[in-house]
């Protein structure tokens, strides 16, 4: 018997492992085809992306220039095409005064077009401000104010307040053949207002809304009959109202009488 040796067992053999093929020929038409690939959106970026040559503006220009314009936008000439930040380019011209929106888009091959709305004035505000019918303060000064439009006057940053108000306070007298010519907010909360036949209205700064009910029924049952003699209504009383008489009518009444809402004024 043996003790050592290798005796008649045959060896085990270990397994072999077959790798893939590579397919050179496959991957080398792939590779060529990416390359052809990359160089084709490269040279067609380069293409696209060629410099703004021009810019064109569109709109009903009264108050915004050209030169205006072309002054926010002249960096941007040069700029790539594709590369162009449009929304940038429309803050930046919707931030000019006189502009209510901005629109900005591409014309190939290299061309910006920029299309503007102006504001349109709907109120005057403090001495030389203009808003917008959002009652937004679009111009804090302005040398321009059209005549024509009503004057409101409230604090820094109650101009949508003021605005609403008078939008409100419009509608009901425009029902009865009258306007607003001026609406003033003071800062103690008070409301005062002037109509367009004259009469100035005080109203003060509480119950605002039921003050005003009580005159429009005081001006048609009681104010419009005397209008031209009137100079202003004080609504400022708990049930009743005050009218101030123009010069030559103070002389023949008393002044400054309060009434209650259902009786009538005195008649000289």
């Amino acid at each position: 018997m043996k003790i050592f040796g290798r005796g008649n067992r045959k060896r085990r053999e270990e397994p072999r492992v077959k790798l893939p093929r590579i397919p050179w020929v496959a991957l080398s038409s792939l590779l060529g085809l990416l390359v052809v690939t990359a160089g084709l959106y490269t040279g067609g970026h380069w293409v696209l992306n060629r410099p703004v040559e021009r810019m064109v503006f569109n709109g009903k220009f009264e108050r915004v220039s050209a030169d205006q314009l072309e002054s926010v936008l002249r960096k941007y000439m040069g700029k790539g095409f594709l590369a162009a930040d449009l929304d940038a380019i429309q803050a930046r011209v919707a931030a000019l005064p006189w502009v209510a929106t901005a629109r900005v888009s591409r014309q190939w091959p290299d061309t910006l077009d920029v299309t503007v709305t102006e504001e349109a004035p709907a109120a005057r505000w403090g001495a030389d401000g203009l808003l917008n019918p959002q009652g937004r303060l679009f111009v804090r000064h302005t040398t321009h104010i059209p005549a024509e439009l009503p004057q409101l006057n409230g604090p820094e940053g109650a101009e949508a307040d003021v605005a609403a108000r008078y939008v409100a306070i419009q509608e009901q007298l425009l029902a009865r053949g009258l306007g607003v010519v001026a609406l003033e907010l003071d800062g103690r909360g008070a409301w005062t207002l002037l109509l367009s036949n004259g009469i100035g209205v005080r109203l003060g700064s509480q119950d605002v809304d039921a003050r005003l009910d009580r005159f429009y029924e005081a001006l048609d049952t009681v104010v419009t009959p005397v209008a031209t003699d009137v100079q202003f209504v004080d609504m400022r009383y708990t049930n009743g109202f005050s009218i101030g008489w123009k010069p030559q009518r103070a002389v023949e009444a008393v002044p400054d009488e309060v009434l209650p809402p259902t009786e009538l004024l005195p008649r000289a």
